[in-house]
């Protein structure tokens, strides 16, 4: 019996209706750009597999890192004890993290990594004698599932049940370079008559909204203004992290830096789950004292696990190294050619692209998960492209070492989807 079978004996999959969409394509084995089925057929993994396998799956030098580490040290709790992995990777990434950034706190994920973010601002003003509860987040962010994380998210299509049960959080629009003005006088509203605890944003780039890209100097007067009030700013920066938008991270494109910064994905380069919770010392030294309760008292059972932080550590050298960087400069060239090629096509409402990611708007009124973003995915997969469509929106986020020859082929394939459809 085929996998494919097999899967639907026992497996619930996220993120998917199973009555109406019963198989899953299975996998067995995944090389560089490469994915490759159980019937033999490959497709290139264009959207590094959310975002996380950025230097290509099994890379040589990652896996070697891994290997080694295994055989020395697999899991140790980190409450109680400390190992180097882990201190070499918090010395190699405050080195490249947006200045400002001084103390490394370990998660599981982006998510828990947004959860802790939030819990850390709360208890930062109570632990200064000040009880602040209100969040403020952009409209139509995504941060994660967590119960926090939803709270500050804002689209109902992943939060709807659960709307009713979640924290208070006013929303303000993305700065699109005209409405600056407008926000700041919304944000002095909301400031004048709540306790503002923390601002949690995706810098420059909102992904699971569509890829929108918003306004850096905009976004750097929203900063401004939350800095000005003593209020925390938290960047969720699990996907832009990490080269993506062409600089180490999307705050390097804002003057003003980020409180918290989350950071998940490609930290470990799509081997094993992790997440990180970055933060200022003022933050850090708020949390100590001569009682226990004034502790941080948040904790995940594999936090700092040595052979995820040996997998972070290798892709934070593979990151810096000249040969990555000149890919991402020829991956951002790439994108902005092919924006130009198909700009004039009946169906390209719109396009847009930064560092490694390109987007591009369907020109229909098709729901955001109907029949339109079904038949797209069938049809990239049947023409060896994995490609995902968020509703009527195309992006492409590929693995850094994606070759011309395979980034010009995923190239044609959405040009005859957008000929075809």
């Amino acid at each position: 019996m085929k996998l494919k079978q097999r899967d639907k004996k026992h497996l619930w999959h996220p993120l998917k209706q199973h009555q109406t969409h019963p198989e899953s394509l299975a996998i067995v084995k995944a090389k560089g750009c490469m994915l490759t089925d159980e019937d033999g057929n490959d497709y290139i993994d264009a959207i590094s597999s959310w975002y996380t396998s950025m230097f290509g799956h099994c890379h040589p030098y990652i896996i070697e890192k891994v290997s080694n580490q295994m055989q020395q040290l697999d899991q140790i709790m980190f409450s109680d004890f400390t190992h180097e992995p882990a201190i070499k990777l918090s010395e190699a990434l405050i080195t490249i993290l947006p200045e400002g950034q001084n103390r490394v706190f370990f998660n599981d994920n982006g998510s828990t990594a947004v959860e802790a973010a939030i819990k850390m601002a709360l208890q930062y003003y109570f632990n200064k004698g000040e009880k602040r509860s209100t969040f403020i987040a952009f409209e139509n962010g995504f941060h994660g599932d967590t119960f926090g994380a939803m709270s500050v998210s804002g689209l109902s299509v992943y939060n709807g049940p659960f709307e009713n049960f979640l924290m208070q959080i006013h929303r303000i629009s993305v700065p699109n370079g005209e409405n600056i003005s407008d926000i700041l006088s919304r944000l002095e509203t909301i400031i004048s008559s709540e306790s503002v605890a923390g601002f949690v944003y995706e810098p420059l780039v909102q992904g699971a909204a569509g890829m929108k890209i918003h306004d850096a100097d905009g976004l750097n007067e929203i900063l401004k203004f939350f800095k000005k009030h003593d209020v925390l700013t938290i960047a969720d920066e699990v996907m832009t992290g990490f080269g993506k938008t062409g600089k180490h991270f999307a705050s390097d494109y804002v003057e003003t830096k980020p409180d918290i910064i989350c950071l998940s994905k490609a930290l470990t380069a799509g081997l094993v789950p992790m997440a990180i919770t970055s933060c200022t010392e003022t933050i850090y030294q708020a949390f100590l004292g001569n009682t226990i309760a004034k502790g941080f008292m948040h904790c995940h059972t594999y936090s700092a696990n040595p052979i995820a932080c040996a997998a972070a550590l290798a892709s934070t050298e593979l990151l810096q190294t000249e040969g990555i960087q000149n890919n991402i400069k020829r991956i951002s060239e790439s994108h902005k050619t092919f924006e130009k090629k198909i700009q004039q096509l009946p169906k390209v409402k719109s396009t847009r692209s930064i560092g490694i990611i390109l987007a591009i708007d369907l020109n229909t009124n098709a729901n955001r998960y109907g029949d339109l973003r079904d038949k797209l995915l069938s049809f990239f997969m049947t023409n060896g492209v994995f490609l995902r469509p968020l509703g009527n929106t195309i992006y492409i986020q590929p693995p850094y070492v994606i070759t011309d020859k395979e980034l010009q082929n995923v190239y044609r394939v959405i040009e005859d989807a957008l000929i075809a459809f």
